[in-house]
């Protein structure tokens, strides 16, 4: 058996809380993260008192405001949201859906924004959440900007299916992304549940390389993707140009040097 070493343990126990165990007691601790009861309540003191954790009157533990104070620092987290809101917000506006911005975290999406009505179709998501590449819009819209031989690793590995229209099959996933790269966004049309569809664009960072996705999610019986398109790549576009992409200096260096294209564009 394996030995944990001292900051494997202490990560364990962080990990141990998710979105299925937001609350957890020491017992629970322990047995999430294999560790002995005595080991557990030596960590999550320390981790207590310094603030990453939080323990309730019922003696029950939560993430606490120290992990969130550092996690404001990524890069791609709340400076990110902040830079984006105002045209996350104009897109909520003018569909009244729910709208959503995501990054890249290896194989998985994760969701760092997230706007909904009241009258919204439900989504299974939340900030924070994590979803397979192939199973959403954000998730289609930046596996088919990444690098060629990982786009290639994941349509070869298996697909995990969350309804009947999830896109398992590889082949079906490069034709996919292929059209992701044609027309510049990514519908996924029942995919997590069977009844939303989604419509998502790319967001360029200042290099022009894909920083971001963001989606609006609709009722998929009446949505109008063709109206959708427009509104969600504006925003996309906006969020762009605000993170210092320039659109008209990446064209004239593309024509003085015509790149190559990758050969799933093939």
């Amino acid at each position: 058996m394996t030995t944990l070493s001292a900051p494997d343990r202490l990560l364990a126990v962080l990990a141990s809380f998710d979105h299925e165990h937001p609350a957890l007691s020491l017992t629970g601790i322990s047995r999430r993260a294999g560790l002995s009861l005595t080991t557990a309540h030596r960590l999550v003191g320390a981790l207590t008192d310094w603030g990453a954790l939080e323990r309730d009157a019922d003696g029950v533990y939560h993430v606490g405001l120290r992990l969130w104070e550092v996690a404001a620092l990524a890069p791609r987290g709340l400076a990110l949201r902040q830079i984006a809101l105002p045209y996350l917000e104009d897109l909520y506006e003018a569909t009244h859906e729910n709208v959503q911005m995501a990054v890249r975290d290896g194989s998985e999406v994760v969701y760092i924004e997230w706007i909904s009505g009241r009258s919204a179709v439900g989504v299974r998501i939340q900030v924070g959440a994590r979803w397979p590449l192939h199973a959403t819009g954000v998730g289609l819209a930046l596996l088919a900007h990444g690098d060629p031989a990982f786009q290639e690793a994941y349509c070869s590995r298996p697909l995990a299916a969350f309804t009947p229209h999830t896109i398992t099959d590889g082949a079906r996933l490069r034709r996919a992304l292929a059209e992701v790269r044609r027309t510049g966004v990514a519908v996924s049309s029942r995919q997590v549940t069977d009844d939303a569809l989604s419509v998502a664009a790319p967001v360029r960072g200042a290099v022009g390389t894909v920083a971001a996705a963001i989606s609006v999610v609709v009722p998929e019986h009446d949505a109008q993707v063709p109206a959708l398109i427009p509104a969600v790549r504006l925003a996309a576009r906006g969020i762009s140009r605000a993170l210092g992409w320039q659109p008209e200096a990446r064209a004239e260096l593309d024509t003085d040097h015509p790149p190559r294209r990758a050969r799933m564009d093939r």
